[in-house]
């Protein structure tokens, strides 16, 4: 009979423990077909992104089964496909505390789903990744009156771009929240590249921006250009800017020679689900965040 040690809690990983977590989430992404833990959480595992959140280690024996991230009453959990229905997963949540809780389960798994139930959690947000064609033509939509378009410049533009992002995304549970060593942290990334980070200007004024990100080929995926994060000032709305900066970055990840587009967004955001549906979005997977009161 397998025996599920006491969890560890810490606030940061070792170098083996690192490795260790990183084995587990591709073994099972290997196993379920989707990454389990967000970008976000990989950065914190990595130790590349401060942040106050806690690591839970579920162990047996010398083998990392079940690894949980806990940060302002969310987090995210898996548990390695061979030390499945042992547990871990139970483990983990007890050591996650009593009192509101949320998890995001990656996949609408109905095995994931069966378990937040018999935990006391209840799907609470829904997150869509959708994709569209890039050999597909893009619509022409002109920027506003006013309004021009131009590269991120590292060591200049962050302040004034996290401004932007958190009046945009001031009700956004995540986003909104970003500081500059989440920014920096991802400039620090392999994939980061200033002229796929996309600025509206007018005068002097950033009024909305659009950053790409392009993922290499992976597994039986070509590579993917994804609309990152965008937004637009709340303060200033123009009128067409948000669709004009979305054809602006698919035209640049399509001029690099794309073919897939992806991106992320609440399935509750009723205007920016409209906006990408028609520039041809589709729904292509879901992740669902189940949530205990």
């Amino acid at each position: 009979m397998t025996m599920v040690q006491p969890v560890r809690a810490a606030d940061r990983l070792s170098a083996s423990e690192i490795d260790d977590v990183l084995a587990l989430a591709a073994a099972a992404a290997e196993a379920d077909g989707v990454y389990p833990l967000s970008e976000d959480v990989v950065l914190r595992v990595r130790g590349d992104a401060p942040h106050p959140g806690t690591h839970l280690l579920s162990c047996t024996g010398d083998r990392l089964a079940g690894y949980a991230y806990l940060a302002d009453g969310s987090g995210e959990l898996v548990v390695h496909p061979r030390f499945r229905r042992q547990g871990h997963g139970t483990a983990l949540l007890t050591a996650a505390g009593t009192g509101p809780l949320s998890f995001w389960a990656h996949g609408d798994d109905p095995g994931a789903a069966i378990f937040a139930s018999r935990n006391g959690f209840a799907r609470a947000r829904v997150l869509w990744q959708m994709r569209r064609s890039l050999v597909e033509p893009l619509p022409s939509v002109p920027l506003p009156e006013g309004v021009t378009v131009r590269a991120f410049r590292p060591g200049q533009d962050e302040q004034a771009w996290l401004d932007i992002n958190a009046r945009a995304f001031a009700h956004h549970p995540e986003q909104g929240k970003w500081t500059m060593a989440d920014l920096l942290a991802r400039e620090d990334e392999p994939w980061f590249d200033p002229e796929g980070f996309l600025l509206a200007v007018s005068g002097d004024d950033l009024v909305g921006f659009h950053w790409t990100k392009i993922h290499p080929a992976s597994g039986g995926d070509p590579a993917i250009g994804e609309i990152y994060v965008l937004g637009v000032d709340p303060s200033g709305h123009r009128r067409g800017l948000g669709a004009a900066l979305s054809v602006a970055g698919l035209s640049y990840l399509a001029g690099r020679g794309l073919t897939i587009s992806n991106l992320y967004v609440d399935e509750s955001n009723e205007a920016a689900v409209k906006l990408y549906r028609r520039l041809g979005y589709d729904v292509h997977k879901t992740d669902i965040s189940y949530q205990r009161p």
